[in-house]
């Protein structure tokens, strides 16, 4: 039995029979037809959720997909239900799940398939490397084929399975996702979750969950009653340790996230970026602001966050509240261009100024950061985020727009140029599969620190169209 090693991913072994050594060497060896691959650490991943309705897999499929987006993983989320409501334009009630509704299931199993033949052109034409299979997936049978459709294209595959037994729980969930739903236009709160309940029980008695024994070649995680505890098995590689991790962190108890930049600093005056000057008179005016709406808003158990730098600390003082200073917290470093204007930039580095504006989120100062390198030393801020419940975050311009990226789930090229003026609060409150921003000027003026994107980002372009869009200073 002959391996051929080559440089491709998917590499074929000349034997329909491969030897248990060769098995123990590479544990995602595969079979598909009568040719065996061997899928290296690159090959695309499939998600698949697991569990009966109204048990949060939509939420935990929205969250991963903006999550690992936002730490550059191409993902996008295959959601079958609404397959199923392009299909069947109007909805009637439960007995469209019903196990008996012979023309239903062929329905669903369509809607099912033709999602999956979309995970294909997503993960082996268009590039993407992560796609979420988002549906009930309760039997041993569907999953069975999910996972040889993942065999015949060298896709890795992951379950994600969600167990919930607490009533409660259950119909929190119906009343905040399913009212909204197109499923049920018009219906008041009662219909809803009577029709939902009887929709949960045409699953119940065909539901076969994860097995410890029966599913021990798979790699999954379980996750019991909205995260009180968790099974993880055989996971395989970075990405899917990644995907664990942040499973674990993320909880649902309702609470606040709020961002603001530190007050006016002396740079920000003069039109300069980066450095670690300390508060105008204006931006001390903001910090005592800040601490008396803070107080107003008489927040449970508020955790202050600031970065290392003065002008934030200094923000944070006024607060008269305990706050925990992060290094990840601090600007994007500029390199050497800390402490310049941008007409400085410009005539001293012209080339870099034009390249910055062609890529803003990629480009690296030289001897500095990119947005790119910001967002990735900011993960382990939006994984403790996710772990805490009510967090004040005094940050800067291009710290505060990573973070409100990943809530807002903004792409890489939104990113570096969303507002985050100075003297402005804004409180983040995650619903339903989203979240909720609320705008609050705290009444004092501060320059405007944010540049449009010129038009013109050519090398050649005259100086006047590079600087075209900064902002006004002294």
């Amino acid at each position: 039995n002959l391996v051929v090693l080559g440089s491709s991913d998917s590499i074929p072994v000349c034997s329909l029979w491969i030897p248990l050594s060769v098995r123990s060497v590479y544990p995602s060896l595969i079979r598909s037809g009568n040719v065996c691959h061997i899928c290296m650490t690159n090959c695309p991943t499939l998600i698949v959720t697991v569990g009966l309705p109204a048990r949060g897999k939509t939420y935990i499929s929205k969250k991963l997909t903006r999550y690992l987006n936002w730490i550059g993983v191409p993902t996008k989320e295959f959601n079958v239900g609404q397959y199923r409501r392009e299909c069947v334009k109007i909805y009637k009630s439960f007995e469209f799940f019903h196990p008996d509704n012979e023309e239903g299931l062929k329905i669903r199993r369509q809607c099912a398939l033709t999602a999956l033949k979309d995970v294909n052109q997503y993960l082996t034409v268009e590039g993407g490397q992560v796609a979420v299979f988002d549906a009930t997936n309760t039997t041993r049978e569907r999953r069975w084929t999910i996972t040889r459709f993942a065999e015949q294209n060298s896709f890795k595959v992951f379950f994600v399975e969600s167990v919930c037994e607490d009533p409660d729980v259950i119909a929190e969930n119906i009343v905040q996702v399913k009212l909204g739903s197109p499923d049920y236009i018009d219906c008041n709160t009662e219909e809803v979750i009577e029709d939902f309940m009887k929709r949960i029980k045409c699953y119940e008695n065909s539901y076969q969950p994860l097995d410890d024994v029966l599913d021990k070649d798979l790699s999954y995680i379980k996750i019991m009653d909205v995260g009180r505890r968790y099974l993880v098995n055989r996971v395989l590689d970075h990405i899917q340790s990644r995907i664990v991790y942040y499973l674990m962190n993320i909880h649902i108890t309702p609470r606040s996230i709020y961002l603001c930049r530190h007050g006016e600093s002396d740079l920000n005056v003069k039109g300069c970026i980066g450095g670690d000057s300390g508060l105008s008179g204006r931006g001390k005016e903001f910090a005592k602001c800040l601490g008396k709406f803070i107080e107003e808003q008489n927040i449970k158990n508020l955790k202050v966050w600031t970065s290392q730098m003065k002008r934030t600390i200094q923000t944070a003082e006024a607060v008269a509240l305990p706050y925990e200073q992060w290094k990840a917290l601090n600007e994007i470093d500029a390199g050497v261009c800390e402490e310049m204007m941008y007409e400085e930039i410009q005539v001293h580095f012209p080339v870099e100024f034009s390249l910055r504006d062609q890529d803003k989120y990629r480009y690296r100062y030289p001897k500095g950061e990119s947005y790119e390198d910001l967002v990735q030393r900011l993960e382990p801020v939006i994984m403790e985020l996710e772990r805490q419940e009510n967090v004040l975050v005094i940050c800067h311009q291009a710290v505060m727009r990573c973070l409100l990226a990943y809530f807002l789930d903004k792409s890489a090229e939104e990113l570096p140029y969303l507002k985050c003026p100075l003297h402005t609060v804004l409180k983040l409150t995650p619903v339903a599969y989203g979240c909720k921003v609320e705008s609050v000027w705290l009444n004092v003026e501060a320059v405007n620190t944010h540049r449009d994107r010129p038009e013109n980002v050519d090398i050649s372009r005259m100086p006047e169209e590079a600087l075209f869009t900064v902002p006004a200073h002294q």
